[in-house]
């Protein structure tokens, strides 16, 4: 299909689009990119955007593909979300205006079943998920995968910000080259195999970089703002969320001090997580000295909030399962492997050692030093340098005293 975009003369791009020395075109395949077919997971935001345009730019054969995940009447109009009625819109604009052929795939009862259920199941026992590392493992990066080999695709592109290097046992993940872009923590999940079909043109850019060529390319989504919620909680409340999934399953209980005292009352423990100091509900009660007090431990068995001080957070060892091991020899050491991992996706990483547990798919994480607000249902990650070693869940941390 001949595109009805006449580039610049002058693009970035040009001169990426023929096969390079090395006899590998940009993508890695040893083959002409008009040769080449590429998936474009396409969200509607700028960056999956760009990307198509940047791939249809150097000349390969791209499809775009847009998952609707949830309902299509009740998401249009909604703004900084992906995946809804308004983005299925935008990417169907940016495919129209590169000239590529855009599909539109229903996934809305595996998005329901894979990930919306999984997330409201979470909180109820008392965990900080992250549904959008589910989403990646378990919809597009399982399924969009299968659907990409189905047309005939020999890579799934997406938008997001990170790296895939080769190295001595084949390709590697590693941290994006804006630190202020970086999502490889939300990527820990992707096996060796998945890594092998998959490409991220953007790991080596800046957002302000992107913006421009999407401006350059004339897309409608160039100013588009990012995505800042889960796209299923439109209202930002993970509460009305499970509330909906699970009715009747939120329970109210009580607030408890480390030391047994009762301090108040609470709606449910899905209105907490670890580590949070304010809207506790105990009328700006303090500790002892008047310091502030913070949620250190959830008990869904007794409907329980516990709260304490800042120093009752600190965590040495950490229990994470499903394990996705990304390093050498498909585990870590027996001796301990170092590293240096993130229990949040904000937070810095920090030193630490991992060791094979007795549990299958399971490590147990000991840190150098001791950490804060780490909490269950949340992403451990495993880094050497830039490059990502694997990660897993959040079962369980402890202070050598007592588990959280």
């Amino acid at each position: 299909m001949d595109s009805p975009l006449k580039y610049p003369s002058n693009s970035a791009a040009a001169g990426r689009a023929a096969v390079g020395s090395s006899g590998l075109n940009s993508l890695g395949f040893a083959k002409a990119p008009a040769d080449t077919r590429v998936v474009v997971a396409m969200s509607g935001g700028v960056d999956s955007s760009v990307t198509a345009a940047l791939l249809r730019e150097e000349g390969y054969d791209v499809v775009g593909i847009t998952l609707q995940l949830y309902d299509h009447g009740m998401a249009v109009g909604r703004k900084g979300a992906c995946c809804a009625g308004q983005d299925i819109y935008d990417a169907r604009q940016v495919a129209d205006r590169i000239g590529i052929p855009h599909y539109v795939l229903d996934y809305e009862n595996r998005f329901s079943q894979s990930v919306m259920d999984d997330f409201a199941d979470s909180y109820l026992r008392g965990e900080t998920p992250i549904p959008c590392v589910r989403c990646n493992q378990r919809v597009k990066f399982r399924d969009l995968l299968d659907t990409a080999r189905d047309l005939g695709a020999e890579a799934l592109a997406t938008g997001h910000y990170v790296r895939r290097a080769m190295g001595a046992d084949g390709a590697e993940l590693h941290r994006a080259i804006d630190p202020a872009r970086d999502q490889s923590y939300f990527l820990f999940a992707t096996t060796r195999e998945q890594l092998d079909f998959l490409r991220f043109p953007l790991g080596g850019m800046h957002k302000p970089e992107v913006r421009a060529l999407a401006e350059r390319f004339g897309l409608v989504v160039a100013d588009k703002l990012d995505s800042q919620d889960i796209c299923f909680v439109p209202t930002g409340s993970y509460a009305e969320v499970v509330q909906k999934l699970r009715p009747g399953a939120i329970e109210p209980g009580d607030i408890v001090h480390v030391d047994g005292r009762v301090m108040g009352r609470h709606e449910g423990i899905i209105h907490y997580t670890i580590g949070q100091r304010k809207g506790l509900g105990i009328g700006g009660q303090k500790g002892d000295g008047g310091d502030p007090l913070y949620v250190v431990r959830l008990d869904p068995a007794r409907h329980r909030v516990v709260v304490g001080p800042r120093a009752a957070l600190g965590r040495e060892r950490v229990q994470v399962r499903e394990v996705n091991w990304l390093g050498a020899g498909g585990t870590p050491d027996a001796g301990g492997t170092r590293v240096q991992v993130k229990l949040r996706s904000a937070q810095p990483a920090a030193a630490a050692t991992v060791f094979p547990a007795t549990e299958a798919g399971a490590v147990e994480v000991v840190l150098d030093e001791p950490q804060f607000g780490v909490a269950p249902g949340q992403a451990c990650v495993f880094y050497q340098g830039d490059r990502v070693l694997g990660g897993g869940w959040i079962t369980r941390a402890e202070d050598g005293l007592a588990a959280a």
